[in-house]
Parts: structure tokens; sequence; C-alpha cells
């Protein structure tokens, strides 16, 4: 998937290192630009932006879709399903948790999609979707 226009996303992590095991190692993401406070790292065709020098925003899991309450605030990509089931497949290989694992929300309507929802090193929160008719991303 390319995308026109990627976005720049910026935030606060604990630490480089584990940072860039999860992102680099475990997600498969190219790191970019760095310095001992920050690195860059392309996901998904964006660019974000991983500091260690603030505050981590804590996640609450207080966002309601559907019956589920899925963590706030939280960022992530919208994948291919194949891509999906590799990141899911990595992610569950390198051991970690998920906060909502792998599902397929609306099967047989406009807008299928399959979710996860799992916390980086840091505690942010990130998901990541596919649709299986993408034209259908912003179908009601």
């Amino acid at each position: 998937m390319t995308l026109p226009h990627p976005f720049h996303f910026a935030f606060f992590v604990r630490d480089l290192d584990s940072t860039r095991r999860f992102y680099g190692e475990i997600l498969g993401c190219r790191e970019g630009r760095s310095t001992e406070t920050w690195v860059d790292f392309d996901f998904f065709g964006n660019q974000i932006s991983a500091h260690n020098t603030g505050t981590v925003t804590p996640t609450q899991n207080t966002g309601r879709v559907e019956d589920l309450l899925v963590p706030m605030p939280h960022f992530g990509a919208v994948l291919d399903w194949d891509q999906f089931n590799a990141i899911a497949d990595r992610i569950r290989a390198a051991g970690m948790p998920f906060i909502l694992e792998p599902r397929i929300r609306y099967p047989g309507h406009p807008g299928e999609q399959a979710t996860m929802f799992l916390l980086d090193p840091s505690g942010n929160a990130l998901e990541f979707k596919s649709f299986r008719h993408p034209e259908h991303m912003f179908t009601a």
C-alpha cells in the first residue's frame, strides 16, 4: 500500500534500546536518522520519531468500540491482509502479549477488517488493521 501523504508522529519512549528492538527487529521497520535522544523509523511508509526526553503518555483502556474497551491513546498502521498476518506472527514469535488478540470485525460486510492491539516496550499502545476490501476503509 503506497501512501500519497505519509504522516509523521513523534512520541515518548522509556529507552532507545528496547525501542529499536521492538520497532526494528520485531516489526521490521527500517531505522532512519537518530541521535542519543531520538530515533526515526519507517513505520510502514510513515515516519515515526521515538524520543526519550519526556514522560510516556499513560494508556487507559477507555476507548469503546462496540463491546470492547480499547487502549487510548493509540496509533498504528493499516496494512495489507498478508502483511497484517505476518506482523501478528512476528509479534507472537517474539513472545509479546496482545491487549486484544488479532480478530476479524464485521465479517461479510464491506468494512470487514482484521485488527489487533498491543503495547510497545514503553507502554505506548498500537493498533494494526487490515481491510478485506481496502476501498471500503471509510465505508460506514
